[in-house]
């Protein structure tokens, strides 16, 4: 199983880059970083405080690193173009040697929405536009010219250089819905989910079911999970909390447990969020030493 680190986007810049070079340094898989621009109040009230622009971060993560991957969970097509995600992944691929995974979803932070002015639209017409966003991503980034005709987007003759190092480039999309799953299973080399075990198995079964109704092998895909960690957490309470279905917490043995069971529900890569992990920079980064040395060797 692989492992990947995903900071708040609220960090400071020098701890976002330390811990990008310790992911790198210590064999981590991938470095996510959330595509927003403010914190979710789950309505249009506003939250004050930093949240740093993905597309920013991310080439400075490239610039620091050697090894590990990077890439925005996820990048939501209600607010960028197609042509834009496409032209940012093929260069940022090139900056970072083929590093780059691109994620994407249909959006639905209503607070950013509201307060930029970009229309959050009903779920079946968002739905409607992430369907064309990807196939028009797909192709410029590996044809000479692409030419669409949808409901949302009209390309003619559009390239897209510099091309990706890596073809195809993988395309990770973030969602549950139906549809959604469908689209993923034809479009996406990668599918991403939220959850702890028991919540992320009925996801699973979801997405291999979305596979097989449109003749696509689940297993040739990347299925990544990610929940909130409680090291040394009361086990009870975090059960009793709003958050319990997506949050795991204990002892180093409990953690090591529910990684074994992402492992055998076929999850591929865990994402540990530092969001849970500490207060300052130093115990989060304490807390990551402690998934690589105590943790991650000890997962089947």
């Amino acid at each position: 199983m692989l492992f990947s680190v995903w900071p708040n986007p609220s960090r400071p810049m020098n701890e976002v880059l330390d811990l990008a070079k310790m992911a790198d340094d210590d064999g981590w898989y991938c470095f996510w970083y959330a595509d927003h621009y403010m914190e979710n109040t789950g309505d249009e009230s506003l939250k004050p405080g930093p949240v740093h622009e993905c597309w920013t971060v991310l080439p400075a993560v490239a610039a620091v690193t050697q090894r590990v991957r990077l890439g925005p969970l996820v990048s939501p097509t209600s607010v960028h173009h197609p042509a834009l995600l496409a032209n940012r992944a093929g260069t940022l691929d090139q900056l970072s040697n083929g590093r780059f995974v691109l994620g994407l979803g249909a959006g639905w932070q209503i607070n950013e929405h509201a307060a930029y002015g970009i229309e959050l639209e009903a779920p079946g017409t968002r739905v409607g536009r992430f369907e064309e966003s990807i196939q028009i991503i797909k192709s410029l980034l590996a044809n000479d010219h692409t030419t669409f005709k949808g409901n949302f987007y009209d390309f003619t003759d559009a390239p897209c250089e510099p091309k990706p190092v890596q073809s195809p480039l993988p395309i990770a999309v973030g969602t549950g819905s139906p549809r959604m799953l469908k689209i993923t299973a034809r479009h996406a080399t990668d599918w991403n989910t939220w959850g702890a075990p028991e919540l992320a198995a009925e996801r699973h079964a979801d997405f291999v079911g979305a596979c097989e109704s449109v003749d696509v092998d689940a297993t040739a895909k990347h299925t990544s999970v990610q929940a909130m960690f409680f090291l040394d957490g009361d086990v009870d309470k975090i059960a009793a909390s709003p958050m319990a279905s997506r949050s795991i917490a204990g002892s180093n043995e409990q953690i090591i447990d529910a990684l074994g069971q992402y492992a055998a529900i076929g999850f591929k890569e865990v994402i540990v969020p530092d969001f849970t992990l500490g207060g300052t920079a130093e115990e989060r980064l304490d807390a990551y030493a402690r998934f690589r040395d105590d943790i991650i060797p000890n997962v089947d």
